[in-house]
């Protein structure tokens, strides 16, 4: 369920938008596949055969159409093999597991904060380095070919060429003998973006390893095998094998130089130039769909992760940038929750105390904000994750739906948190422009964003020359001539107390009136408590200048006695 905001500015709120499948889009992901005639396995060239059984596991057909298992157990042969062993044999296992291990790079994990990607659990293939380091088998791994866990894949056999002869010698001292081969495309297209292999996106392979790469879903992909055939004749089971994974790559040992076997002209991997990613065309159905499925998610990672995937696939999805952004924000706030250990029950006082305690955090000391799970050798993600996925994440969306007005709101608050001081004070500038002047309510409130903005840009710099500060205070004079609720009356009044805390020639007596009038107004509060006043009033700065002068005795006290026993 998409989360709802319960803060007072719910005037921001644009009506509420379904994220539902048409029935057309229902009907075309349940519609049956219809069946196409199948050929049989002596008249599928060998390279798909091979390609076939790697992506459905199955080990025995694999080893059997392998070449590097073949030449070891032939190797090991003092004659050779007139039959494949029978298929409980161990070697078919062996082998097995060799070309699985060739695929674990892909496989590894790497969740970082926020940038987990759906599935959120087992395999994700993700082809970090560039395609052609891969070996071709990894493009069809069982765990994409098998439907389920994976989405399934398409074999289709494209060309078939003749290379020069490949050569080998089955033992060190053996003759060199040499083998027909041929170069075979296999294209193959993947059933389902959601599960389908990630790649970088184009052309950021080249990038320094400190820039975090676009990611993109694998729609399809050409991969290149080399078939050897003949072999029968040299003691191999089968006449003809495809060539994966080399037996000996040539790699040095103790500085001598190793033959590489067998030695061909080409290798088996995916060919450059031949991918393609799944795009917002494609299936946009399936997206807005998968944003209703990730709002149902009870498990923040789950919902986070899918609605990764579908924004790999659309950056611009609009249902998902908004489960998306709504859900970051509420977990900062929440994470706001745990570090003032208030009960607050009243949700609109909630929000606003929660925001105030990032507010006068971003302040200072920060490193919640900025140090995140990598650079802190964390193991969950921090409340920096959570922002730095949130801000880009808010930014396009505005872009996307620029009449969604309650995302304009968090991203300023965002991009205050973060300290990007003018891009903050700019969007909610715009924010005050849009809002009509009919909208009492909302303009009070983007005029009390505004004001926090500019503040905090003064308290970070400390710059007291700086004309924003006295803006602020106007900013939040205008909002008191349109509020209207006892929670908004005592910000305003908050908010010009805290203003005059940056000017040059600081008034105290005027922060106490304000701080007088904030409190007569809190009182009246839904929720309110000594408890919430005081973390209000107990701001560093603002009770650092409490403390020093006695005009604040009488207003401190009075807190102290309403907390009472």
């Amino acid at each position: 369920m998409i989360h709802q905001c319960t803060r007072r500015h719910h005037w921001l709120l644009v009506p509420a938008v379904c994220i539902l499948m048409s029935s057309a889009s229902v009907s075309a992901l349940a519609a049956p596949k219809q069946s196409k005639p199948k050929s049989s396995p002596t008249s599928t060239p060998i390279a798909q055969r091979y390609a076939h059984a790697i992506s459905k596991g199955d080990a025995v057909e694999a080893t059997k159409l392998d070449f590097a298992c073949q030449y070891r157990l032939v190797a090991a042969s003092a004659k050779g093999l007139k039959n494949y062993p029978n298929t409980s044999d161990p070697s078919y296992d062996e082998c097995w597991q060799t070309i699985k291990a060739s695929h674990e790079s892909a496989l590894t994990r790497v969740d970082a904060g926020m940038e987990i990607l759906w599935p959120s659990n087992g395999g994700l293939v993700f082809f970090r380095e560039n395609p052609d380091h891969y070996s071709a088998s990894a493009f069809v791994m069982d765990v994409v070919g098998l439907s389920p866990p994976g989405s399934g894949l398409h074999l289709k056999t494209v060309t078939t060429k003749p290379l020069p002869n490949a050569s080998f010698r089955l033992h060190p001292q053996a003759p060199l003998v040499s083998v027909p081969a041929a170069l075979s495309t296999v294209s193959v297209t993947y059933q389902d973006p959601l599960t389908s292999p990630v790649t970088k996106a184009p052309g950021s392979y080249k990038w320094a390893n400190t820039v975090k790469p676009a990611r993109r879903a694998l729609k399809s992909v050409n991969l290149q095998w080399i078939v050897l055939s003949g072999l029968k004749k040299y003691g191999f089971p089968g006449d003809s094998a495809v060539v994966n994974l080399l037996v000996n790559d040539g790699t040095p040992i103790d500085g001598i130089n190793q033959e590489i076997i067998p030695f061909t002209t080409e290798s088996s991997k995916a060919i450059s130039g031949s991918l393609a990613w799944w795009g917002p065309d494609d299936v946009p159905g399936l997206l807005v769909a998968s944003a209703a499925r990730a709002a149902s998610f009870p498990n923040l990672r789950d919902r986070v992760a899918l609605l990764n995937r579908v924004l790999i696939i659309d950056p611009r999805q609009a249902e998902s940038l908004m489960v998306l952004t709504r859900d970051l924000y509420a977990v900062i706030l929440r994470e706001a929750a745990a570090g003032h250990h208030l009960t607050v029950k009243d949700s609109a006082l909630a929000m606003a105390v929660n925001e105030h305690y990032w507010n006068i955090y971003a302040q200072a000391p920060r490193v919640d904000l900025s140090l995140g799970m990598e650079m802190g050798g964390f193991d969950k993600p921090t409340t920096a994750d959570y922002l730095y996925r949130l801000l880009p994440a808010l930014r396009t969306l505005a872009e996307v739906r620029p009449e969604q007005l309650d995302n304009r709101f968090r991203w300023g608050v965002a991009l205050r948190w973060n300290n990007d001081q003018d891009l903050a004070i700019q969007v909610h500038e715009q924010l005050v422009k849009d809002i009509p002047a009919e909208r009492r309510a909302g303009k009070a409130e983007a005029l009390l964003q505004l004001a926090w903005s500019r503040i905090n840009k003064v308290a970070w710099n400390r710059n007291l020359d700086d004309p924003e500060v006295s803006l602020a205070y106007q900013d939040a004079d205008q909002a008191g001539k349109l509020a209207d609720i006892p929670l908004d009356k005592f910000l305003v009044e908050y908010t010009k107390a805290y203003a005059l805390l940056y000017v040059p020639q600081r008034d105290n007596s005027a922060i106490l009136d304000h701080l007088t009038e904030a409190r007569r107004w809190f009182v009246e509060i839904p929720g309110q408590s000594s408890d919430i006043w005081n973390f209000f009033i107990g701001a560093d700065s603002l009770r650092a200048v409490l403390d020093a002068d006695p005009i604040f005795q009488p207003l401190l006290a009075s807190s102290e006695e309403k907390k009472g026993p």
